[in-house]
């Protein structure tokens, strides 16, 4: 059964992402004012992401960190976790990469015809979002709002509706910004199985199409390093081993911290970014920086 990852690549692309801190210089929109100087985050603003919802890519060209985003697509992430312990994506190549789009692996046939002796997941292209949700809003569209659950920038219905709705919870949908990882699938919405993908850059038509289940948060200038092709013609990048970071032996599990979404320095960060986009201000143009030792 072909599960490919979507077609074609749309006109519309945001730019964004990358390795560097965002604390560093960032080049403003023409005719914008220049950001101000923002300072270096303390202690208090980065969180320690749960080893549990770590998977640690190891692959020819570098190392790649996804961060799971569970509140999003619960099904997936279990997926995600349960294939990497029994070592499916291990030797796994990239077989299918575009460069302004997406990187595709997965597959244990490494040509996009296959996937595990797993049923098929039911898509989990949306999820519901209450007030207790870890929501950080950075854009009000007064509709919709949109900002981030952990790493995970995402778009919701307004939460003004949660009054007015049957579970009090609103819907919501990850936004495919650069390093959002998804699930690869055929043509019925319910057919994705083993094959993801990594985004190289950011493609919004995915939106409520595809399944979200995490986001890179160390190794994108690696996702974006990987040889492209539609097949890739041999040789091919490879996943050399992946694993969930609560697996691995304490002395080689590397130390994994984040930026918290929810703190002070973040919501600077937010305010900075706007005033120095103005109207191009997207959340595909926020990073958040990680640490990884």
């Amino acid at each position: 059964m072909i599960r490919p990852a979507p077609a074609v690549i749309a006109a519309l692309l945001i730019l964004a992402g990358g390795s560097k801190p965002v604390w560093a210089a960032q080049k403003p929109a023409p005719g914008a004012p220049a950001p101000q100087a923002i300072t270096a985050p303390t202690v208090a603003d980065w969180r320690t992401p749960d080893p549990q919802d770590i998977l640690v890519i190891d692959t020819n060209k570098g190392r790649i960190l996804v961060e799971l985003a569970p509140m999003a697509a619960p099904n997936h992430v279990a997926r995600l976790r349960e294939l990497t312990r029994k070592g499916l994506y291990d030797g796994r190549s990239f077989f299918r990469v575009i460069d302004a789009f997406m990187a595709q692996t997965g597959d244990p046939e490494d040509r996009g015809t296959g996937g595990s002796d797993l049923p098929d997941l039911a898509a989990e292209f949306t999820f519901r979002r209450g007030a207790e949700t870890p929501f950080v809003r950075v854009a009000d569209q007064t509709v919709a709002e949109i900002g981030f659950i952990g790493s995970l920038p995402v778009m919701t219905q307004s939460s003004q509706l949660m009054p007015m709705t049957a579970d009090g919870r609103v819907s919501g949908w990850a936004l495919f910004c650069p390093g959002v990882a998804g699930m690869a699938r055929g043509g019925a919405p319910d057919s994705a199985n083993s094959q993801f993908f990594l985004m190289r850059q950011a493609y919004p038509s995915l939106e409520k199409r595809y399944t979200a289940f995490g986001r890179v948060i160390s190794g994108l200038e690696v996702v974006r390093a990987i040889k492209t092709g539609e097949p890739v013609d041999p040789p091919q990048d490879v996943m050399i081993r992946v694993q969930v970071l609560a697996d691995m032996p304490a002395s080689s599990r590397p130390r994994v911290r984040v930026i918290e979404t929810r703190g002070a320095w973040f919501a600077a960060e937010i305010a900075r970014v706007r005033a120095s986009l103005g109207a191009d201000f997207t959340a595909c143009a926020i990073s958040i920086p990680s640490e990884v030792k």
